[in-house]
């Protein structure tokens, strides 16, 4: 007989995302499957297909839930660097999600929240390039958003992955980042922002 915490378990997507979100933090998104979650969560090995239907329906929840909050972060910063800033800090404290939105082979590039997401986390990079100086920017806006997004995006891979462990030391990975985008994208002299001296 099913125990009554199989149907009446609460917010049941909430449980089975942040259990899929310790799995991925700890072993990554390959390590993730649906049974486990059930387990983990204690319910039925079938209850997690009521609300994600299948791992692809999962991880595009999961990449949809990261770029909600990860556009969220982008928006608050003041500019470009700043944007920066809040890329390294988002991918600092939301590892797992940073691991399943930048691989598209794990989702579904047709769900129309994840899109959603995307697109608000894309004008807000867009936003950022486009407030820099045009001595900055240079000819190509779009080129220039390569050049930010491949730099923040870059250094948070490697800060994640330990590789920055020397090189940064005991500095605020933050503070390094800043002093990185400040040699690539200058900024007008009269323009301070948090961090500069």
């Amino acid at each position: 007989m099913t125990s009554e915490r199989t149907y009446h378990h609460g917010d049941l997507r909430r449980t089975l995302l942040t259990a899929a979100l310790d799995v991925i933090a700890q072993d990554g998104p390959d390590a993730l499957s649906l049974r486990d979650l059930a387990r983990r969560a204690g319910v039925s090995h079938a209850a997690p297909a009521h609300h994600f239907k299948d791992r692809t329906g999962l991880l595009t929840a999961v990449a949809a839930e990261g770029y909600t909050l990860f556009a969220d972060a982008l928006t608050d910063a003041p500019d470009l660097r700043e944007r920066g800033v809040a890329y390294v800090r988002f991918a600092a404290g939301h590892p797992a999600h940073f691991q399943v939105m930048f691989r598209p082979e794990l989702h579904r590039p047709d769900d129309p929240g994840l899109i959603a997401a995307k697109a608000r986390a894309t004008e807000a990079l867009r936003a950022g390039v486009s407030g820099l100086p045009d001595t900055a920017r240079g000819e190509d806006d779009r080129l220039a958003g390569i050049a930010a997004w491949s730099l923040a995006h870059g250094f948070a891979t490697l800060l994640l992955s330990g590789n920055l462990d020397a090189p940064v030391g005991d500095r605020d990975p933050e503070d390094v980042f800043r002093v990185l985008a400040g040699l690539l994208f200058p900024q007008d002299p009269g323009v301070r922002t948090p961090g500069s001296s």
